[in-house]
């Protein structure tokens, strides 16, 4: 009720929010733009938000970067690949399931819900939700299909945007992903749509959105037995091929369910001073400059997490712990999260002297949790009772609990300029698990001419020291229980990025020290090393062109200082060899062959249960070292994006050792196609 409530009051709050902005916005007649504020590098450098034009939010004070409207032609079939998310990314095989980075830069800080984190790719979040400023109403209707009546595989996507006039905006997005699998007991069915607006007035800001997701996963545990894909004949009798769905796996009546809510308003109110500017000879205007915002932002994150497995006799060879059923799991762990923050911003810009933007602002986060209930099933016989795990020693946690925390921080930063431009940010916590919690992070960019072009030059550097979330400390379910005091841990990060646009190159490396590292172990629980690990990391993208042909690469290196807690796949290769041209005057096409590689390493085990991914005990299992190669044709007519993919083209050519994560092989050899529509209105 808590949440509905503050849901339904809030929505109901934005349409009048919007009419009190637009009858400030008429108080003061006169031709007039927008002062605006950034807080981002690569935030755009003009001080409105021009038309066809998109951006994103920075947390908590909502400020603009400068984002993309996706109408591109380029990889439009990697939509449709799982394992091509990035390029490199370890997944149970399916669109819309689990997966994971394989770079370690590329992934993203791990969640308060754990849950959550192998369902990233997929999940709307704050950090993906995107504005837009149109000139006409748009609508982008994109479908996919796949794979034949035992493994059909089908997503529906629709974005969009429109302007009420140039201040006044709505936009929703709609993301149905339903697929079968090419596996056993492998199916998903990823439902996700968002709502958002936004008021840009002089003095008064309003933007919020509303996310909602609903993702039922079927988890089979991975394959019996790798030989099924490896030489089936062995396990066969001699016969040389099976069908994949025929194949067995180790579950077949489990799923998982991650389900939630997400419902972020920012509101500012800018004072500042009305400015004449010279339009031409004879016209001027008055141009509203801003010269200080105080903002507030309100975020509510209502979260789920539910894992159900009815075969018990799968569930014995499975899984070693029964703490509260030893017949069926029912697990559920449920977060609401609600987020208030005040900042004041002086912006960059107002005056010739104000050569950046100073923000102050203080954060009060409460979480409340609700884990499975650890008693056993009253139903339950003597015979049944004695079948449970007894829980581990001295294991006692609520079954609700409530965690409150307080921050404080601040943003110093140039967003203007052609040469420099930089950014620095710090939070302290206060109050609760976060007392003690610092964070700094910095960046700068620079460019400069050379052989007649401009050549950028970046660097970063962060420092954290923090605690980890309640749930890596305390958790119940009824296969694994545990209850931690894991110290707080300590990261130092730095890196830079080289730009050069005539040889089409770019550089980029990093390092990363990290103490009191937290991982998931062979037995799937969450452990803390005490030392340092150290990740290097260097990545070379490479661009040729001749002609139509194009061939593009990107190549990855990272090092881990500790492959037995942080196992990472040393080299990685993206290239994609293409001919790209215009026939009949109007149709562009895309027409290649894209693979991508990584090098043998010890795969990350998946765990069901938690939707964890961890790493493997004694028995060791390599995956790697086989190239996963897809045909394609993709094209743009008009307002009409299509493609045809024959993924998987290489199966059986070089290796069959075409697994992800162990014991999850790769989708076979399949024909898929695509259609993305733009109605703009």
């Amino acid at each position: 009720m808590f949440v509905k409530r503050a849901l339904i009051i809030s929505i109901a709050l934005l349409p009048l929010a919007g009419v009190w902005a637009q009858s400030q916005q008429l108080s003061r007649g006169g031709a007039r733009g927008r002062g605006s504020e950034k807080n981002e590098i690569s935030a755009p450098k003009n001080d409105t938000i021009r038309p066809g034009s998109a951006w994103t939010l920075t947390f908590p004070l909502g400020n603009h970067v400068e984002s993309t409207i996706d109408t591109l032609t380029y990889n439009y079939q990697r939509t449709a690949i799982p394992s091509l998310v990035t390029d490199a990314y370890a997944t149970t095989g399916n669109l819309g399931a689990e997966g994971i980075d394989l770079i370690y830069f590329n992934r993203p800080r791990r969640a308060t819900f754990f849950f959550k984190d192998a369902l990233d790719a997929w999940i709307p979040s704050f950090r993906k939700q995107k504005f837009y400023n149109v000139y006409i109403p748009t609508t982008i209707m994109s479908y996919g299909w796949g794979g034949n009546k035992m493994s059909h595989q089908d997503r529906l996507k629709v974005d969009f945007a429109g302007n009420v006039n140039r201040r006044i905006g709505v936009g929703g997005t709609l993301d149905y992903i339903y697929s079968k699998g090419a596996y056993e007991a492998q199916a998903t069915k990823d439902f996700s749509y968002s709502l958002s607006t936004y008021y840009l007035g002089d003095r008064y800001e309003l933007q919020a959105f509303y996310n909602h997701y609903n993702f039922l996963n079927k988890e089979n545990g991975g394959i019996t037995d790798d030989l099924y894909i490896t030489d089936p004949a062995q396990l066969q009798g001699g016969v040389n091929k099976i069908e994949p769905k025929s194949i067995p796996t180790r579950l077949n009546a489990a799923h998982s369910r991650v389900n939630g809510d997400e419902l972020f308003m920012t509101h500012a109110y800018k004072l500042g001073f009305w400015r004449s500017e010279q339009v031409n000879d004879t016209l001027t205007r008055e141009v509203y400059v801003p010269m200080t915002r105080f903002i507030y932002s309100f975020d509510l994150q209502h979260t789920r997490h539910f894992f159900i497995n009815t075969n018990q006799s799968q569930a014995k060879d499975f899984w070693t712990n029964f703490y509260l059923d030893p017949l069926e799991t029912q697990d559920n762990t449920y977060l609401t999260q609600m987020t208030n923050s005040f900042g004041i911003e002086l912006i960059e810009g107002f005056q010739k002297w104000a050569k950046f933007g100073l923000s102050a602002y203080i954060s009060y986060q409460t979480q409340k949790y609700k884990q499975t209930p650890y008693f056993y099933n009253p139903e339950l016989t003597e015979e049944e009772i004695d079948q449970l795990t007894p829980l581990p020693a001295n294991f006692k946690i609520p079954n609700t609990s409530t965690r409150n925390f307080l921050w404080v921080g601040g943003r110093l930063h140039k967003d203007k300029g052609s040469i420099l431009r930089y950014a620095a940010s710090a939070r302290f916590g206060l109050v609760g698990d976060a007392v003690g919690d610092l964070e700094l992070d910095g960046e700068i960019n620079t460019r400069f001419k050379l052989f007649g072009d401009s050549v950028k030059i970046s660097a970063n550097a962060e420092f954290r020291n923090v605690a980890q979330p309640y749930l890596l400390q305390n958790y119940i379910s009824n296969h694994f229980a545990w209850q931690n005091d894991f110290g707080k841990t300590r990261t130092y990060k730095v890196g830079g990025e080289l730009l050069i646009p005539w040889t089409r190159t770019t550089l980029s490396a990093g390092v990363e020290n990290i103490q009191n590292y937290v991982y998931f172990d062979a037995n799937s629980l969450p452990r803390q090393y005490g030392g340092n690990i150290q990740i290097f990391s260097a990545r070379l993208d490479q661009q040729f062109k001749v002609g139509i042909l194009h061939w593009n690469n990107s190549l990855y290196y990272q090092k881990s200082s500790n492959d037995n807690v942080l196992p990472l796949p040393q080299f990685t290769i993206y290239s994609n060899l293409f001919l790209k041209f215009i026939a009949f005057k109007v149709l562009k096409l895309q027409i290649g062959v894209d693979c991508d590689y990584y090098t043998k390493y010890n795969g990350l085990n998946y765990q069901p249960a938690t939707m964890s991914f961890h790493v493997q005990g004694d028995d060791k299992v390599k995956v790697g070292n086989y190239p996963y190669c897809n045909a394609y044709i993709s094209a743009r007519l008009y307002k009409t994006r299509f493609y045809v993919l024959w993924s998987h083209v290489n199966q059986g050519w070089f290796s069959k050792e075409s697994f992800l994560l162990p014991h999850y092989p790769m989708n076979p050899r399949r024909l898929e196609m695509g259609l993305s529509v733009d109605f703009s209105n």
